[in-house]
């Protein structure tokens, strides 16, 4: 627990930054599209695995076939439900960055499936740009952001 510190006044030795509940409300929210978007993944990868008729039929895909995309589709769930873990439970940043990671190449794997079910895969790629957005956009000052002065600016804002 920290304590506060009237603006402007030094901040005791050893006492660090409070956390922003602005920050650690993105990152919840971050977590929990990780952990949806995983979710979802899991059960497209498992229906394409499974051959259900959920698909359009006669799919012409760039790489592979369905059965490939199923499984691709099931490792980067395992890839998002390990990230959103790392988010919310243990807040590090390389889960932060895990995140965006297996975020983004589930953004273009996607775009690969698209030929099979195209809404569902427009649907996901949003979910996966908003939950980028939710764990770049911000940083708490105590452990993401770079070091700030904590002097007031003098005169003339310098």
């Amino acid at each position: 627990m920290t304590a506060a510190v009237p603006h402007g006044a030094a901040r005791p030795p050893g006492a660090r930054a409070t956390t922003d509940p602005v920050g650690s409300g993105l990152l919840t929210f971050a977590g929990v599209l990780l952990v949806l978007v995983g979710s979802l993944n899991a059960l497209d990868g498992i229906s394409a695995i499974a051959g259900s008729h959920v698909f359009i039929g006669n799919a012409h895909f760039v790489f592979g076939d369905l059965l490939a995309w199923g499984w691709v589709m099931l490792a980067l769930a395992v890839a998002q439900l390990g990230a959103a873990y790392g988010v919310l439970a243990l807040r590090t940043q390389w889960a932060r960055w895990a995140g965006v990671v297996v975020l983004v190449l589930n953004a273009f794997a996607q775009m690969s499936f698209v030929p099979s079910y195209p809404v569902w895969s427009l649907t996901i790629i949003a979910i996966d740009v908003i939950a980028i957005y939710a764990l770049t956009a911000y940083a708490t000052p105590d452990r993401w952001g770079p070091a700030r002065s904590e002097e007031p600016p003098g005169p003339g804002g310098v």
